[in-house]
Formats: C-alpha cells, structure tokens, sequence
C-alpha cells in the first residue's frame, strides 16, 4: 500500500503538520529526521535532504497499529514557510511516499477498524462545525456515542433472530413464543423510531438553521438582522421598501449555527425591482426552517400586517412573531399586541429593541430552544443515517406484522443491513467512497 503525506494544517500561520500514514514511514522518517525516533514521542531534530538541512521542527511517531490510522505514522511540526513545506514535500516525494487523497487519512482508519463510519463522519463534522452545539453533537459522535446505540440494537436483534431459528427448527417447544417475539421487535423498533425522531428534530444542530425575518416594509427587518448579528449587513433608512434583494448574516444563537435572510417588505407593488425583491423574499419563506415575523408593536395592526399574518400560514417552517421597536411601548401596550396577535394565531411572541439591544439575547436563547432543544440526543444529525434508520423500521415493521417464522428472519436480516450502512459494517464501497471524498487533504 502507498505510504501517504499531507499538509494536515492550512498556511499561513507560524508552524504546519505534514502528516505521514504507510509502511515506508519509520524507513523514510530515519533517513531525514536527525531526532530520535520511538513510539509515541516526539523529538527535536532537523529535516535534512543529504547534507542540506531544510528546517529544525518537532517530530512524532506511532508505530502500527497504536496510531490514527492503524498504520506506521508520523507527523512533522514545521515552520509553516510555503517555501519549507514545498521543500519537504518535494523530499517526501523523493524518498517513495506519495501526495494523500482527501479523508485518506480517515478512510484508512476505518479500513483498519480504528474508527467505524459513523466516527468517520464525526471527524468531518467536527471540522466543519461553526458553532458549539454542533462540535458537541460531532464529539459525541466521534467519541462512539451512536455507534454503541447502534450495536445495542443489532445484538439484540441478533439474539432475536436466534431464538427465531430455534422455533423454526423446534416448532413444538417454542409454539407459544412468536407473540413475545413480536413484542420485543415492536420495542426495538420503537428505539429506533426515537433515534429517527429526534435525528429530524437535531439536524439543525449539523447544518445550521435557515431564518428568513418577513414583514411590510419599514417594521425594522433590517434593524433587527443588525441587532442580531452585531453588524451593519443591512442598509436601515426611514424610506420603505429599500431592502430590494436577499441579504444573508450568519449568528450564533446560543451555540446554534443560524443564517439570517432579511427580505423585502411584502406588500403589493408596481415597482419592477422591488417586486423582484417581494418574490425572492417568498421562496426563502418556501426553504426556511423558521420565519421571524416581524411587526411594529408601537403601531396598531394593519391591514398590511394582517396581509403578512395570513401570508405565512402556507409555510411549513416554524414561527415566531417579532415584536419590535418595543423600547417605544409600556406593559400595556404590550399586553394589548399580545391580545391582538392571538386573534389570528398562537406563534411565540419575542419582544425586542433593535435601538437597546432589549430582548435580543432572549430570542436568540428561546429560538435555540424551539428550533433544537438542548436537552435532546444530538448523536442523529446526518441524513445518511436518519435514512438508514428509516430502512430499518420499515423492515422491523414487517416483521412485527408478519406471522411466518422465516419472514421474520428475512426482515430482521434487512434491518441489520440497514444499520449497518450507518456503521460501515455493510455499507456499499462506492458509498464509504464518496463519503471520504468530502473529506480534506490531510484528514
């Protein structure tokens, strides 16, 4: 097999790690390294190319298969001059080893059974992660949180299937189990139901939320998104109807990955452009999680906002009504919105201030809470898996419902195949392929 290196760090820093995995690596490491070399401990030496020294670093070794990949390892902590890393690779290259392919670090420690591929995947996710709900999600995944739930359910579907065997080939003794039977794969399948269901409510947590503030115009769209993020992303003027175009804010709502669309106002209009605008704001209603409605509470309801209130109804993401420019309004007047917003539905109602910044930090912490509760299993959060579990429910369904001893077996045997795509244990090659070619070089 090809003794691999890659950059394992971006430039542009002070120091870089070129990582190595492959059989030539003790071999190659002794030829350039001036350091000792032993297992699990790193050195100081320098990198030499004949009698050329090309840079003094830091350098570790793992010996297989006590390492990463399973392999012989090692990683050298360099300058991070471009320079002294082309140098490097250029006598990596030299001496046999060959440039890595993205996540071949990663995919040859699930070959050689140091992780499986639902810590694969954590290993992406976790670099990927932009905010800290979703590393936590990764790091309990890494850590083998979904793959020992996973091999709870199989070893008990496992044990299932046997005792099925046996009533096949010992029909009088066992007569009386296939109730029991049916019992314990109703509740194995009511696991697996949980898992999926909360792996549906904790996508967020993987892929952030899509947030679009909808509104007629002029009721502080633009303010608000500013509040939120801390930043002046979008144009605010007294003049209505001058967000014309989508503008997308990222924020973090109390750990949670949001992206923040403000749209034009939606109100009836002549204007070629702005309608343009109004049509853009609606098919971001169309792929939103959750809309923010936003309403001038220092105004009665008009029958523009009315309009927006009836407007959202047909969308299928969550929402919240905005209350703002609440700075302007007493406890009264607050209880007198409140009133007439309930005429037309039930929606969360967050009273803020763009102007004060009052209620920006609760909405960001209530909002987390609608959209992802913190106190739900984050160790579901990719799709892969939340359609490999649903597979699997719909073979354990049939199995349940069925009252042959053999279709049961052969049901079973699907939903083990099912789960084990999520684990990789029978995943098909093209897949675990394209999975890891998602991957970075030098992961």
């Amino acid at each position: 097999m090809r003794t691999i290196y890659a950059l394992a760090t971006p430039l542009g820093g002070a120091l870089a790690i070129i990582r190595i995995s492959g059989d030539k690596t003790k071999e190659v490491l002794s030829r350039i390294f001036t350091g000792r070399i032993e297992h699990s401990r790193i050195s100081y030496g320098t990198i030499v190319s004949g009698d050329t020294v090309l840079d003094a670093c830091m350098a570790a070794y793992f010996e297989s298969p006590k390492s990463f990949t399973g392999e012989d390892m090692a990683e050298l902590y360099i300058h991070a001059s471009r320079a002294v890393v082309n140098s490097i690779f250029e006598l990596l290259s030299a001496n046999g080893l060959e440039p890595a392919c993205a996540g071949e670090f990663s995919k040859r420690a699930f070959v050689n059974g140091k992780m499986d591929l639902a810590q694969a995947e954590a290993v992406m996710d976790l670099l990927n992660s932009s905010a800290k709900r979703a590393s936590a999600s990764a790091l309990m995944q890494l850590s083998g949180a979904l793959s020992n739930e996973i091999s709870d359910i199989e070893d008990a579907l496992v044990s299932l299937s046997a005792e099925i065997c046996a009533a096949i080939d010992y029909p009088d003794e066992l007569e009386d189990s296939l109730p029991d039977i049916s019992h314990q794969l109703a509740e194995i399948n009511k696991r697996i139901e949980t898992l999926i269901d909360q792996g549906l409510r904790s996508r967020h947590i993987r892929e952030g939320c899509h947030i679009t503030i909808v509104g007629k115009p002029n009721v502080g769209k633009s303010s608000l998104l500013n509040a939120i993020t801390l930043e002046d992303r979008a144009i605010v003027t007294q003049v209505a109807g001058t967000t014309r175009d989508v503008i997308e804010a990222y924020a973090d709502f109390c750990g949670l990955s949001v992206v923040l669309y403000d749209t034009a106002g939606l109100r009836d209009s002549d204007n070629e452009v702005e309608s343009i605008g109004i049509e853009r704001a609606r098919q971001m209603c169309e792929k939103s999680n959750m809309l923010f409605i936003a309403l001038d509470c220092s105004s009665p309801l008009t029958y523009e906002d009315i309009e927006v209130l009836s407007d959202v109804e047909k969308y299928e993401a969550q929402k919240a009504v905005i209350a703002t420019k609440c700075d302007l309004v007493d406890s009264v007047k607050r209880e007198e919105f409140i009133s007439a917003i309930r005429k037309y539905n039930d929606y969360p109602i967050f009273f803020v201030s763009s102007k004060t910044n009052e209620g920006i930090n609760e909405l960001k912490k209530q909002v987390a809470e609608l959209i992802a509760p913190s106190e739900e299993s984050g160790i579901i959060t990719n799709m892969r898996h939340i359609e490999a579990l649903q597979k699997a429910r719909c073979a354990l369904s049939s199995a349940v419902s069925s009252i042959e001893y053999d279709c049961m077996t052969t049901d079973i045997a699907d939903a083990l195949r099912a789960l084990g795509e999520i684990t990789g244990s029978t995943v098909e090659p093209n897949i675990v392929d394209r999975i890891f070619e998602r991957f970075c070089v030098g992961k």
